[in-house]
């Protein structure tokens, strides 16, 4: 009964917390709700041309110079950069692109991150750019094998997408008015676009394509990729490594990582994860003394900043603060909340490489080795 009691108390002390955050919230909609009724930005959209074909004609200078003006206003803030459709005719193939970047400037991978510049906003410029896209997002079946955060870097991200090609299949089908190549099994075809050198001719230079690979249209850089390995790099000052080498082997096998991770509860219900490898080893750089080390991890999957958690705690360990048995308790969810600790810095990780079955990514030969 005690235990019952307790648990119907802190019921009704959430409840209340929710009740007092609704109406603050519906405080803060009537706030927002006056401020948009006094704005004016539906009588300036209603200003705007609607036909498409006024802004071609501004773009080929049929129109006198005052139209012109405002056309070449108007290019510099269309998103994208082109109408996409207007390339359907082309031929097309999908393929896997290999990316490089040192993300220390960017706000993560993803372009749906909530800040500007992000890799994957640079790709998507350069791609316009060279004209490779046809199709929208959607059309183009885009998959990313990882979203690293903020700071990260990467040597092996893949993406796919269907992108522009010089070449006619004979077999090939027409979705979308434009043919789709046949993937080739090996090297890059007589007479195809060198992908790796149009899109490095444009991207800035953080970033950088090192290879790519023609994939069956059933490919997803990200549920067909069969591991993601990771290092962490860090300064030898004063750590037991030894110590925390025994730790981080507790971490290899299938186990919960929730107590690992940043939870996201909204997108994530299976904490699950399968750590294939561990190890610490020296590279090959000293500074002042000190030795540079990288732990590298492989799984087949990873959760949210679980990477960065997981090298925290073994920190932790390596200087005292924690015994190796830790990593046991907060493997065991059932008798251990998450306990609160500061994360590794973003800026030492790097996405090593990611693996699939049967891809080989080839690039020019005025690029460098793309087999990194």
């Amino acid at each position: 009964m005690p235990e019952e009691a307790e648990e119907v108390i802190n019921l009704r002390s959430q409840i209340t917390f929710l009740q007092n955050r609704v109406k603050e919230l519906e405080e803060e909609n009537a706030k927002f709700s006056s401020r948009l009724s006094s704005c004016r930005c539906n009588e300036l959209q209603e200003k705007r041309p609607k036909e498409k074909c006024e802004n071609l004609g501004e773009e080929r200078g049929e129109m006198n110079s005052g139209s012109k003006k405002s056309g070449r206003k108007k290019a510099t803030s269309r998103t994208p950069g082109y109408d996409t459709r207007f390339l359907n005719h082309h031929p097309r193939r999908y393929v896997a692109l290999k990316v490089m970047y040192f993300g220390q400037r960017f706000y993560g991978f993803a372009l749906e991150a909530q800040m500007d510049p992000t890799v994957e906003s640079e790709i998507f410029k350069a791609l316009e750019k060279t004209r490779l896209l046809i199709g929208d997002k959607k059309e183009i079946q885009y998959s990313r094998c990882g979203r690293t955060d903020k700071g990260v870097s990467a040597i092996g991200q893949v993406i796919a997408l269907y992108l522009r090609s010089k070449l006619k299949g004979s077999d090939a089908h027409n979705k979308h008015s434009g043919e789709t190549v046949p993937e080739e099994q090996d090297g890059q075809p007589e007479g195809e676009i060198d992908y790796v050198r149009v899109l490095n001719g444009v991207l800035p230079k953080d970033i950088r394509i090192v290879g790519w690979c023609p994939v069956p249209s059933d490919f997803s850089a990200r549920f067909s990729c069969l591991s993601r390995e990771y290092k962490y790099f860090f300064w030898n000052d004063n750590l037991n490594l030894l110590v925390m080498e025994t730790a981080g082997k507790k971490l290899i096998g299938e186990h919960d990582f929730r107590n690992f991770c940043k939870m996201d509860a909204v997108n994530v219900h299976n904490y699950r994860r399968n750590v294939m490898s561990f190890e610490i080893s020296p590279c090959d750089m000293r500074f002042e003394g000190h030795q540079l080390y990288a732990i590298k991890i492989k799984g087949s999957a990873f959760l949210w900043h679980q990477v960065r958690c997981m090298v925290a705690v073994l920190f932790m360990i390596g200087q005292g603060l924690e015994s190796p048995e830790v990593i046991d308790a907060l493997l065991d969810t059932r008798t251990l909340r998450k306990p609160q600790y500061l994360m590794a810095p973003e800026i030492p990780l790097v996405l090593l490489s990611c693996e699939f079955e049967g891809l080989k990514f080839s690039c020019s030969s005025g690029n460098f080795n793309c087999n990194i």
